[in-house]
């Protein structure tokens, strides 16, 4: 009997595969038996080496998304795609009544429409070869809160969660499983200063009930079950990973 949770013979592409959380689901993928396309718009090389260094299986892809029809447009010389992780991301911050109209049109291009138009492109293949497949958006907290300061990056996955359902809606019958994932304070480099501020670190950590800050790969490894055969029947979901976060 084969293992639910293997990706044995299936092709992923993370978006954002570089450093941090698209890294870790890059690795585990490839750890679950998936040929990985580790896209980013700068070095993939570390994750390369790392995939490589396991005798697992990847491939680059040089992907800028701040124009995001022309970023989906090159999945069609891609193959056959059978998982799309939207993990890549970017985030301004500035008080709500000075934020600009750049910095806004940035964050909800890369964060939202984006991963709109790499899913229209990566259902279109499917449907053009018959076939089904898995999308994964990495989602926030800010999915459900507020936040301060980040009007655009809110705005953004607040509309990731409710894109996953509408697409989830739209596409589940169809043989595509459309899921989010929402990563609560994660240990990476974008967290680093966050966790070396004695006050904010320990504001943080009374909040978690888990009592510790996560890892990129608690993250990865509900992308690798999200992909597998073991969540075939779970479709618009968005599933906080958060050590209880959101909970208190």
């Amino acid at each position: 009997m084969s293992d639910p949770f293997r990706l044995d013979g299936k092709v992923a592409l993370v978006t954002g595969a570089n450093t941090g959380i698209g890294q870790a689901i890059a690795l585990a993928m490839a750890g679950a038996g998936a040929e990985v396309i580790a896209a980013g718009r700068s070095s993939l090389d570390e994750t390369l080496d790392l995939i490589a260094g396991k005798g697992l299986k990847a491939r680059p892809l040089a992907l800028a998304l701040d124009d995001p029809v022309k970023a989906a447009g090159t999945l069609a010389g891609l193959g056959r795609l059978d998982v799309l992780v939207n993990n890549a991301g970017i985030i301004r911050r500035a008080d709500a009544v000075d934020f600009t109209e750049a910095d806004w049109d940035a964050v909800i291009d890369v964060n939202l429409k984006a991963v709109f138009f790499l899913a229209q492109a990566f259902a279109r293949a499917a449907f053009a070869r018959e076939g089904g497949g898995a999308i994964i958006n990495i989602a926030s907290l800010l999915s459900f809160q507020g936040g301060i300061r980040v009007p655009s990056y809110t705005a953004a996955k607040h509309g990731v969660a409710g894109l996953t359902k509408l697409l989830a809606n739209e596409w589940a019958a169809k043989g595509i499983n459309v899921n989010a994932i929402a990563p609560g304070y994660i240990a990476t480099n974008n967290t680093e200063a966050l966790r070396a501020d004695p006050d904010r670190n320990r504001a943080i950590l009374e909040r978690i009930p888990a009592g510790r800050w996560g890892e990129a790969r608690d993250i990865a490894d509900t992308a690798v079950f999200l992909a597998s055969p073991a969540a075939q029947y779970i479709h618009g979901t968005i599933i906080p990973v958060d050590g209880g976060w959101l909970a208190r």
